[in-house]
């Protein structure tokens, strides 16, 4: 593993061979949680129609907190990007340090706030049959959080560092762990306690600590952490952490808000029954297995427009967001395809009837293309994190989710036609992204906030 993680020049290059070499890693590290939360959403479907539909709910409501994380990741991930682009990486061990000293602290309020406030709020709104197994699953999967940030936080460093490829080795092995540990823990096969609901969120917690402690052992023996100098100090640096905090807290309350209304969204759900409930869970793994790709080519946009910046080539960040936003599209669409040209092979993962699977293929069809427009809107937000201007960021987001939520309470609660309607609101969500985020961008606005103050 050492010989592979040498790279001295982290100034990216705009090119198909740069941008694959950075975003298929990473697609093939997101696609394995990816396959691992389809396999958890199938053996609860085995397990009944109840704990599927329930299994959407709590899964929200845990993405609420892990995007959080995802928002620092980023934010993360651009200071080390910008930091790279400009040749100077002796700051790398401060930045991954203040990282780690901030998610935790997170992490360790967020686990407070689902232990004592978010009862009274969830019960106030949810299902009074379904309320007690879903906060009594929520109090034990809340527990991964602080494993999952610190996991992030090494992933981070990893796709700046331009060694994406090392990401797939601590998501192969949580996936694992979290698919072995939901059979026996669900069923209580092999002699394990049989804990139903529960026993898919303890696999989930061990296998985030499994996650991280991979991803620490990868830095290790690559040789990252002495190259680098990481790990070594946890001290304070004010100034670092202010850094940080000023990219990452525009992007966590964005990436809040935006899955805090999808969480409103399963809620309204709830009222349309347990089938309803079931079909929209398993629109949420559509997302996920169809977003693969999306998600990683986002990162790519992200780590490479910083990158840029860094070097100073800002003639370059129009181009190289033109040129992946290419490669998300054509890969969403493939994708986006099969799932529409074997609608029925999909849902009859889930174990359920063919009442099920017919009223799941039209809600398939609509969300397919709200899909690809997420496919392009992603890649022009991510940039727009890129370039440090996340202020932005959280702006295009508070004005995408009034639209999406003034939609989604018309056609959920006022003029409710079917569910397939009702998931239509993903595409006044992304299309209307898509259009402010290319459009701040291709105005050239933000080239007003890449001033001497925000390079390293």
């Amino acid at each position: 593993m050492d010989a592979a993680v040498a790279n001295k020049d982290l100034r990216v290059q705009v090119n198909n061979r740069q941008i694959l070499s950075i975003a298929l890693p990473i697609t093939l590290a997101v696609l394995v949680p990816q396959i691992n939360m389809l396999v958890n959403s199938i053996f609860l479907g085995q397990l009944s129609e109840e704990a599927l539909g329930n299994a959407g709910i709590t899964g929200v409501y845990y993405l609420i907190f892990a995007v959080a994380g995802s928002g620092l990741n980023n934010a993360m991930q651009s200071v080390f990007s910008r930091h790279a682009g400009s040749g100077d990486t002796t700051q790398f061990r401060v930045i991954l340090a203040q990282g780690i000293r901030i998610s935790i602290q997170f992490s360790l309020i967020c686990i407070a706030f689902t232990w004592f406030v978010a009862p009274a709020i969830l019960e106030a709104v949810a299902d009074p049959k379904h309320f007690p197994a879903e906060m009594s699953f929520l109090k034990i999967r809340i527990w991964g959080l602080p494993f999952l940030y610190l996991f992030q936080m090494g992933n981070a460093f990893l796709v700046s560092s331009l060694n994406s490829r090392l990401l797939m080795i601590g998501f192969f092995c949580e996936a694992m762990v979290n698919i072995v540990l939901d059979y026996l823990l669900i069923f209580g096969h092999f002699g394990f306690p049989k804990m139903g609901f529960n026993g898919a969120a303890w696999a989930s917690v061990i296998a985030e600590c499994t996650g991280m402690i991979v991803v620490l052992i990868v830095l290790n023996r690559s040789g990252l952490q002495k190259q680098y100098g990481l790990l070594q100090s946890f001290q304070h640096h004010k100034s670092i952490s202010k850094d940080i905090i000023k990219v990452s807290v525009p992007l966590m309350m964005q990436y809040i808000i935006s899955v805090a209304t999808w969480l409103v969204f399963f809620l309204l759900i709830e009222t349309r029954g347990a089938t309803a409930k079931a079909i929209s869970n398993t629109m949420r793994n559509v997302f996920g297995m169809a977003g693969v790709f999306v998600w990683a080519f986002a990162a790519t946009s992200n780590t490479m427009v910083s990158n840029l910046i860094g070097q100073g080539r800002t003639d370059l960040v129009i181009p190289a967001i033109r040129r992946i936003m290419a490669w998300s599209l054509g890969a969403c669409s493939i994708m986006v395809l099969l799932l529409n040209l074997f609608p029925d092979m999909f849902f009859n993962m889930f174990g359920q009837d063919e009442g099920f699977v017919q009223e799941g293929i039209p809600v398939i069809r609509m969300v397919s293309v709200g899909m690809l427009f997420m496919s392009m809107a992603n890649i022009w937000l991510n940039a727009v994190t890129g370039t440090g201007q996340t202020k932005v960021n959280l702006a295009i987001e508070l004005i995408a989710i009034g639209l999406y939520m003034g939609y989604t309470w018309y056609f959920m609660k006022v003029n409710y036609v079917n569910l397939a309607m009702a998931w239509s609101n993903e595409f006044v969500y992304w299309i209307s992204i898509l259009i402010m985020a290319s459009w701040f961008l291709l105005s050239g606005k933000w080239r007003k906030g890449v001033s001497a103050e925000n390079r390293p």
